[in-house]
């Protein structure tokens, strides 16, 4: 079956990918299958969320090392409690943004009560829409006068 776009004459199976994609892009998809207006809707990111998004990002993490690994990142400047850490936790899990994987370390580098958090694809994309959000922002603020310029 062949069918005429414009001027083009496209194959039955060409024109399924094509109504496929353009049907994506028309609900607002993204390239990884994510709705926009689902990525949309977690942004803006409490601060705590934001920062356990990146503590998981590069490896899986248990409660402690996210705390600790947040404090790091941030010299000192944030630290979060575990009441703050396992609601944000338990609200992300609930959200789709992070996952409690299986995988461990070895038995005896690990404590069996602890829980391993990893980020999922649309942790990921919610992490870049809010660095995203927060760039336009700064760009702004340097606009008008808010952010000293680069020494």
């Amino acid at each position: 079956m062949k069918i005429l776009i414009g001027e083009v004459i496209v194959p039955g199976r060409r024109l399924a990918r094509l109504y496929s994609l353009c049907k994506s892009i028309y609900r607002g998809y993204n390239q990884r299958g994510h709705m926009r207006h689902e990525i949309e809707k977690h942004v803006p990111l409490p601060h705590a969320t934001f920062h356990i998004l990146m503590a998981v990002s590069d490896v899986d993490r248990h409660g402690y090392a996210i705390i600790q690994e947040v404090a790091a990142r941030t010299n000192g400047q944030i630290k979060l409690s575990a009441g703050t850490l396992y609601r944000s936790i338990q609200r992300m899990l609930e959200q789709g943004l992070i996952v409690e994987t299986s995988e461990r370390p070895a038995p005896e580098l690990d404590d069996e009560r602890r829980r391993y958090y990893r980020i999922t694809p649309l942790g990921t994309a919610v992490a870049r829409a809010e660095t995203t959000r927060l760039s336009n922002l700064v760009r702004l603020a340097r606009v008008h006068g808010f952010v000293p310029e680069k020494a």
